[in-house]
């Protein structure tokens, strides 16, 4: 006579009520931060082309988005700045420019949705006629890590008395997190956060996003400040150093190819562990279901899922506005 088995996990499957009672993660739009893209003139929203259904907003336009976003229970946004060449230079002046596109968009932000949260990225970047989130030598070519500090100090300082609730260091410089603290506190910014870009791999999944903001190095990569993607103790090394300088939430990114390094860190701290799911999942999706290979909203919801179930308290992610709309229909 066979021998039936007596545990039967499928008991706990058997009705969709069931399944949602004892279901272990849950996905909602409190998880969600928005990054959205910036760029200069008016009434503008031109669409990313490696990015479907992305777009980068004039910043009349993006105010108007911000608005649907938040009609969808999104109340958390990360803006990126595209800035005219024109205004670009090796030290990143423009970055610390109260009436520059930037800061200016952030303050209005903050007037017409004073509950929502922004979010503002410190890196040069955007501003550097190098392309690099440092100050790069001359002769060298290095980049160069003191000297950088300065530049990203002055950078949140702005940032912060835009308005912004969150400094998102991204630039990964030793030190920035305790300098950008210490230089935040001095000024009357203590209530200010920083998210730490603290595990920001060297990753190929990025091109999208610079495309968007044209923001490629001109010369060289980021590997010598970006993570090895081959490292997942270096992880922990990088979180341990940002507890101590002060970091009040710690972040890994990309998200789908690092769900053990967010599960790792989720496991050895107490802070909040946020995931970026970046420009490159996101299109990989979108390609693949564009061309019918995968459900596109499905997937998207899975992933998403899988981040937050890897121990992500917060997803930056470029599903946000679609992800609510689904979470909306239920």
């Amino acid at each position: 006579m066979a021998i039936l088995p007596t545990h039967r996990p499928r008991r706990n499957r058997k009705s969709e009520v069931i399944r949602n009672m004892v279901q272990e993660t849950n996905l909602t739009t409190h998880d969600f931060i928005y990054p959205v893209f910036l760029i200069e003139g008016q009434n503008q929203t031109l669409e990313v082309s490696s990015m479907p259904g992305i777009h980068r907003f004039t910043a009349d336009r993006l105010i108007d988005e911000i608005g649907q976003a938040v009609e969808l229970g999104i109340k958390a946004f990360a803006p990126f700045p595209s800035i005219n060449d024109s205004l670009k230079d090796r030290l990143a002046k423009e970055s610390a420019n109260p009436e520059g596109l930037y800061l200016k968009t952030v303050a209005d932000i903050k007037r017409q949705f004073p509950d929502v949260v922004i979010m503002t990225d410190v890196a040069m970047d955007p501003y550097s006629s190098d392309g690099h989130d440092g100050v790069v030598d001359a002769e060298s070519g290095e980049i160069l890590n003191d000297a950088s500090l300065e530049v990203l100090g002055q950078m949140a300082l702005a940032q912060a008395r835009a308005g912004a609730d969150i400094i998102g260091p991204s630039d990964m410089m030793d030190g920035r997190v305790a300098w950008i603290r210490d230089i935040l506190d001095r000024n009357a910014f203590s209530h200010v956060s920083i998210m730490s870009y603290t595990a920001k791999y060297a990753s190929a999944f990025y091109g999208p996003f610079r495309d968007a903001l044209d923001s490629a190095p001109k010369k060289g990569d980021k590997k010598s400040y970006q993570m090895n993607p081959a490292n997942k103790r270096e992880a922990l090394r990088e979180l341990a150093l940002d507890e101590q300088e002060g970091a009040d939430m710690v972040m890994v990114k990309p998200a789908l190819s690092y769900l053990d390094v967010i599960h790792v860190v989720k496991e050895k701290t107490h802070l909040p562990v946020t995931a970026y799911n970046v420009s490159g999942e996101y299109a990989m999706i979108k390609a693949a279901a564009r061309n019918g290979w995968v459900d596109g909203e499905k997937t998207m919801m899975e992933v998403l899922l899988s981040i937050k179930r890897a121990g992500a308290d917060a997803i930056l992610t470029y599903f946000a506005k679609e992800a609510a709309e689904v979470l909306r229909r239920g």
